[in-house]
């Protein structure tokens, strides 16, 4: 049997008995040491040299560079040819999307955002929470083209964009703070005690409990001077924050008002795919009987 076909082997391998009874499958060793390999990239959150890749991988350099090429023919890696680095390849962004659009949330979410867009005129991004933040996956245009950079893939700040303080508002603490420490490239703990003054710490989450009462954030001028935006997030069954849905347009074109037209839109929308995710189990279980 050739090395890139070998069996992966261990204790357990070969179909032996586990702790609890049970038996394994025999696995294919080198296709999980290539699965290290891109588990490696996904959890550095940005693209290595290939010293680096393999010390995260933890094999040697020199087989590393072996797996690398076989990645990269598929398509799961690529390598800047500028940088050297090695980054995510055009596969694996076609199986992160598809992962993404079976779920639920996601999938009810598209066609409504896609509606808002169209009755109000304006962009509407569906975000998700990302290791770096909330970030679009979805993005419909609609009026005017903005002066901005929004596309998908975009990663929202958590303090200065509406879409990142309805994150924060709604997310569990340690998940913001992993974020947090994300977008400050590990020069901050994270720590939301840590990250600002008393007072700006107070006055932040005072802003975050009128979030969660009015379930709507706005932001005018900010980040980006020119453009505003309102985002209200999508709630489970539960009250846990499953996406955002984020108006975005020129200043002086966007009601940002929390009782305007645009807010009510945006509200209802975000409400209905909520309700959609609720009803789900109980169609599911319908069917099923």
């Amino acid at each position: 049997m050739s090395k890139a076909a070998k069996p992966a082997t261990g204790k357990n391998a070969g179909g032996n008995e586990t702790a609890d009874g049970g038996k394994t499958q025999r696995g294919i060793q080198s296709v999980e040491v290539g699965g290290r390999v891109l588990l490696a990239l996904a959890q550095a959150r940005g693209p290595l040299a290939l010293s680096d890749l393999a010390a995260a991988a933890q094999i040697a350099p020199g087989q590393a560079h072996a797996y690398l090429v076989s990645l990269s023919r598929l398509g799961l890696i690529k390598r800047d040819e500028l940088s050297g680095r090695y980054e995510p390849g055009p596969l694996s962004l076609r199986l992160g999307l598809l992962h993404l659009e079976n779920q639920p949330a996601f999938r009810a979410a598209v066609p409504r955002a896609a509606a808002l867009a169209e009755a109000i005129g304006l962009s509407v991004a569906i975000c998700i929470a990302g290791p770096q933040g909330p970030t679009i996956v979805r993005y419909e245009h609609a009026g005017f083209p903005l002066h901005v950079n929004l596309h998908v893939g975009t990663v929202m700040s958590l303090p200065a964009t509406s879409t990142g303080r309805v994150f924060c508002a709604y997310l569990p603490r340690e998940a913001v703070e992993a974020m947090w420490a994300n977008q400050s490239g590990g020069a901050s703990s994270g720590k939301l005690a840590a990250m600002m003054p008393a007072d700006e710490r107070a006055a932040f989450e005072a802003t975050l409990a009128a979030i969660r009462t009015r379930e709507l954030e706005t932001s005018v001028d900010a980040p980006s001077p020119g453009i505003s935006s309102l985002s209200a997030p999508v709630l489970d069954t539960d009250g846990r924050l499953s996406l955002a849905l984020t108006v975005i347009g020129s200043t002086g074109a966007i009601d940002v008002a929390a009782d305007g037209a645009i807010a009510r839109a945006l509200l209802a929308a975000a409400h209905d795919i909520g309700a959609e995710l609720a009803a789900a189990p109980s169609l599911l279980a319908t069917s099923a009987s």
